[in-house]
């Protein structure tokens, strides 16, 4: 058994689950259009374990988003596991933000899944993942023109899901196409991502791992 506390942070909504065995105990998350987690994520990691009868002492690992993402929401929810991970001993898993998206994808079966998350301007975080949830071609941030995606488009029926939908929405026309961007970042859908990483060992130096930004210079900039 292994109870482990999901913790996602990349988008603006703060989202804390815990799970049993991939199976979701509790739930708690707020998307506001303003970051809140310097203020509710611990709150909401406390209410979690207590909706679940659970203490800090009953978790077996943490799970954090990895990203990409906001550079603070990242953070903010990296620098919590790794606090939490030291303090109890236990270990660190890191999910991928935009495979955990892809994964609610589930009410329709789609030959290619893409997740995108909004960066600057016309420009989305993006990955794409085939009808298994198999990533086929690696997360890069890149600006969306009338050729984005083709390749996946003309061969079979595309889902573009996330908070960047609405912007390729603007752009990208073909009737392979389904657009959903009501789909958000959410801990909901890293309970079995992270408990087969727990069935396998796959776990993080917790001295040394840090969020997946991706753009560098975005982190350079704020430095300025």
């Amino acid at each position: 058994m292994a109870i482990i506390l999901n913790l996602e942070t990349a988008t603006t909504n703060c989202s804390v689950s815990v799970g049993e065995n991939g199976n979701i105990l509790a739930l708690k998350e707020d998307n506001t259009p303003d970051y809140s987690h310097s203020e509710q994520l611990h709150v909401f990691i406390k209410n979690a374990l207590d909706t679940a009868s659970l203490s800090f002492s009953d978790l077996d690992a943490i799970s954090v988003s990895k990203g990409p993402g906001s550079y603070t929401g990242l953070r903010i929810g990296v620098s919590a596991a790794k606090g939490l991970c030291f303090a109890l001993d236990i270990p660190l898993i890191s999910i991928a933000t935009l495979e955990s998206m892809a994964h609610q994808a589930r009410m329709e079966s789609f030959d290619f899944i893409i997740p995108v998350l909004d960066a600057r301007r016309m420009e989305v975080y993006s990955a794409v993942f085939d009808a298994n949830f198999n990533q086929i071609r690696e997360t890069k941030a890149e600006i969306i023109t009338e050729s984005s995606f083709a390749e996946y488009v003309k061969t079979g029926k595309t889902l573009l899901l996330g908070p960047g939908a609405k912007k390729c929405d603007e752009v990208l026309s073909h009737a392979n196409l389904v657009f959903m961007d009501s789909i958000i970042p959410s801990a909901k859908d890293m309970n079995k991502l992270s408990f087969a990483k727990y069935q396998k060992s796959v776990f993080e130096d917790v001295a040394y791992f840090e969020p997946y930004y991706l753009k560098d210079f975005i982190i350079q900039g704020k430095a300025t």
